[in-house]
């Protein structure tokens, strides 16, 4: 395992159009949950220039318009050009009805853990929760400053101080370890959108990313930019307009945004656009909950849990632990730990995380809001798969 090395991040803005996508997908969600807490939804959606495509599969037992749930979205992000927004964008859908599924319709506050067990899995995926002690939040630091430094691009957009600004924006952060922790920041990257014509020049944009974006970033981290730091902003020259007008979008496309930021393994599977039956999803909340009480009850610096379930069986087939040689005790003992006192079990992980009463709990919906800036680490909003609330039974 290596000691020294240099990794790096990318996080991207809500206008990028692979997130306007997952927004425009978890908001179809929301909408259906809030409607009827046991909907089935599935959605997709692409976005290109004056186009949106929703591709949905549901039971129809909630009435949802599709398209302006989708334009509520693209108004709410800020696309304003005449090539792309909310109101004059062409919106097509593709929607077909499930089978009801009355197996799917339990409630599970009320299920016994015999009832529990027999809820299986509908589909098959190997799923991967990490935490580490690199960041408060126990995240890896790369991922964490490329979220904030991508936040923090939106955040002057939407208060006006660029106005020049449009949603479109990427960052990338470059963070060199030493015996694989933080040492110094290697690299930033940032790039930011232009209305057209460029305005300012690039100097100016430059002058101002520096001041408004990436000072007060770092202005409370403990590692900081120091004088060998590369800082790179929009280095190709001016980004016109960007959003779909420049490069097309699709939903789940951005895994390791959402994550990690590939510092630790990922599903293929998307999180987004799924409703809270869909193990590929929950499993990966269920899985990083796990990683982080344990980082935080001081068993390892760094912990890696995969789980692997299968069509038809209510427990995972496969449950996985990797310290990275930073465990107290052996990774063994961890898993099974992890055995006896985690409900990685389907209904278990939606009763605990109460996930299908979030959309109507949370102002303004639930898994829209996860659909940018990352599903694990948050700060700005309870998930209930942050909690380290299991410390105790290590």
């Amino acid at each position: 395992m290596k000691k020294d090395f240099m990794f790096t991040s990318e996080s991207v803005t809500e206008g990028h159009p692979d997130k306007l996508c997952d927004q425009i997908s978890d908001a179809i969600v929301d909408r259906f949950l809030q409607q009827d807490p046991y909907s089935r939804v599935i959605t997709e959606c692409a976005v290109s220039t004056g186009i949106v495509f929703i591709a949905a599969r549901f039971e129809p037992n909630a009435n949802v318009d599709f398209t302006n749930v989708a334009r509520q979205v693209i108004e709410r992000v800020g696309y304003e050009q005449k090539e792309f927004n909310s109101k004059t964008c062409s919106i097509l859908t593709s929607l077909r009805e499930l089978p009801a599924d009355r197996y799917h319709l339990f409630n599970e506050t009320s299920l016994s853990d015999a009832e529990i067990e027999q809820i299986t899995v509908n589909n098959q995926a190997t799923v991967f929760g990490f935490a580490c002690n690199q960041t408060y939040t126990l995240m890896p630091l790369p991922i964490w400053l490329a979220h904030k430094l991508a936040k923090q691009i939106s955040e002057v957009r939407r208060e006006k101080i660029l106005t020049y600004l449009t949603p479109d924006g990427k960052t990338q952060v470059g963070v060199e370890y030493k015996n694989r922790q933080p040492d110094r920041i290697h690299s930033i990257t940032v790039i930011a959108s232009q209305n057209k014509p460029a305005k300012p020049d690039l100097q100016q944009l430059q002058d101002d990313i520096r001041e408004a974006v990436i000072h007060p970033v770092f202005e409370d981290e403990d590692i900081k930019p120091d004088e060998h730091t590369r800082i790179f902003i929009n280095p190709d020259g001016p980004f016109i307009k960007g959003g779909p007008a420049a490069h097309s979008g699709l939903t789940g496309r951005k895994n390791a945004i959402d994550t990690y930021g590939e510092y630790s393994k990922h599903s293929g599977s998307a999180l987004s656009g799924k409703d809270p039956i869909r193990i590929d999803r929950v499993g990966a909340y269920a899985a990083r909950y796990a990683a982080k009480n344990v980082v935080a009850a001081k068993l390892a610096d760094e912990c890696e849990v995969q789980l692997s379930y299968s069509i038809g069986l209510a427990r995972p087939v496969s449950i996985q632990v990797e310290t990275f040689g930073t465990g107290k005790i052996s990774d063994e003992e961890i898993t099974t730990l992890l055995e006896k006192h985690f409900d990685f079990r389907l209904a278990g992980i939606v009763k605990q995380f109460n996930l299908r009463n979030l959309p109507s709990l949370a102002k303004g919906g639930f898994y829209r809001k996860l659909a940018a800036y990352g599903h694990m680490g948050r700060v700005d909003m309870e998930l209930p798969w942050e909690q380290i609330d299991k410390i105790s039974v290590f």
